[in-house]
């Protein structure tokens, strides 16, 4: 088992959720309320964490949506204060996860939820005062567990970023075991979060060399296990090494991200239905030629040293390379525009349950909402995508909280 702390208090290993019962009692949790969604209830995931907790008082909130929203963050406040509860348990992706943090703000501080989102100015009145949490990825990729931001969308439809150091998990369970069943289309969606989030913090101009080496580890892991974990879901040895890559992608992008988040972000908040992780695919390399001139690119040779953690034997200063093997690794049969995501079917296929926690089949499950290399197909999203993929249009690289 190893035990990390940085950010917060890290257990990673298989079998790792066993560790519940103690995290609540080290972080004063006495009765909390377990959040998570419906797919990861009827995978028997959810199963597994309660088993975990033994006879320990809880209550479950199993409504999460494939975007967290302030009206499923209301419903689960009720049920926290009705059922008494001091403290969190979040079982799931970054969805759940990142509702669990907006019950945290909910259930303790007054108002409505935007008061406290980042563009309003809310993140100093975020205060000491949030509800204890433990998260438990079942994903690998948003890395939430050991982020200090969460994404709800908002009553007034706004997609908005809540950002406190107070909404820091106490503790980050991740147990690659939850993962083994993950189906391929979101083991390579995911996985390409994960390393989205790795490469884009590197290329980040902020000065941090503790979070520049996390993320560029991460980003070595992340590329050499995600075909194989997309493959097979049941190799356990690949489903660790995106655990961590998904992990330490989170850790470093405290630092900052970029334009791929800024667009994926923007273009998630007009059709909350695409996946955040596959709209992170696509524009990745446009991003990284967009970013090719910026000075702290240019000056730390960040593009030779993205190459030597991805296996390219090197780069040329436009990132024509870095951009090419992004490519095609979407395109590949284990990418996530690929043939073993699109259509394979490893031992845990029962969580395609995952793919309509809104009751209806995400977009990139469907034929019709495909493109011809089975990417997620949207109107604007395309447009989008064309415009970028014209490369650079001036230098320099943008910054975007995660």
């Amino acid at each position: 088992m190893a035990l990390i702390q940085y950010i917060t208090q890290v257990q990673i290993d298989f079998g790792a959720v066993a560790l519940l019962p103690q995290e609540c009692t080290r972080v004063g949790i006495t009765r909390p309320l377990v959040v998570t969604d419906a797919g990861v209830r009827a995978a028997g995931v959810l199963d597994m964490a309660l088993a975990a907790l033994g006879a320990l008082p809880h209550a479950v909130f199993d409504q999460t949506p494939s975007n967290p929203t302030e009206a499923a963050a209301r419903a689960a406040t009720t049920l926290y204060l009705k059922e008494r509860c001091d403290g969190l348990i979040a079982v799931g992706g970054g969805s759940s996860i990142d509702l669990a943090k907006a019950v945290a703000i909910m259930a303790t501080h007054d108002g409505a939820l935007k008061t406290y989102a980042t563009i309003e100015g809310g993140s100093p009145k975020i205060s000491e005062r949030v509800a204890p949490l433990i998260a438990v990825p079942t994903t690998a990729g948003t890395g939430s567990e050991v982020a200090r931001g969460a994404i709800v969308i908002v009553e007034d439809g706004r997609k908005l970023g809540f950002h406190s150091w107070h909404l820091v998990p106490r503790t980050a369970i991740c147990d690659p075991e939850l993962t083994l069943g993950l189906p391929p289309l979101l083991t390579a969606a995911t996985g390409m979060d994960a390393i989205a989030h790795c490469l884009e913090t590197f290329m980040a101009p902020a000065l941090n060399p503790p979070a520049d080496g996390i993320g560029l580890d991460g980003l070595a892991r992340g590329w050499a296990h995600i075909e194989a974990a997309t493959r097979d879901g049941s190799n356990r040895e690949a489903r660790w090494q995106m655990m961590s890559a998904s992990m330490q992608g989170a850790m470093a992008f405290q630092k900052g991200l970029g334009c791929v988040h800024s667009l994926s972000h923007s273009l998630g908040g007009v059709n909350p239905k695409l996946h955040h992780g596959t709209l992170n695919a696509v524009f990745l390399p446009a991003v990284v030629k967009f970013n090719a001139s910026a000075e702290s690119i240019v000056k730390d040779r960040r593009f030779a040293r993205i190459a030597h953690a991805i296996g390219l034997p090197g780069c040329d200063a436009a990132g024509t390379e870095i951009a090419e093997a992004i490519r095609a690794l979407n395109a590949r049969p284990a990418g996530p525009g690929g043939r073993s995501a699109r259509d394979g079917r490893d031992a845990g296929s029962v969580r395609a349950d995952h793919r309509r926690r809104d009751g209806r089949p995400l977009p990139q499950d469907q034929p019709a909402h495909r493109d011809a290399r089975g990417l997620p197909r949207d109107a604007r999203r395309e447009h989008v995508a064309r415009k970028w993929s014209r490369g650079p249009r001036r230098g320099g690289s943008c910054a975007a909280s995660a």
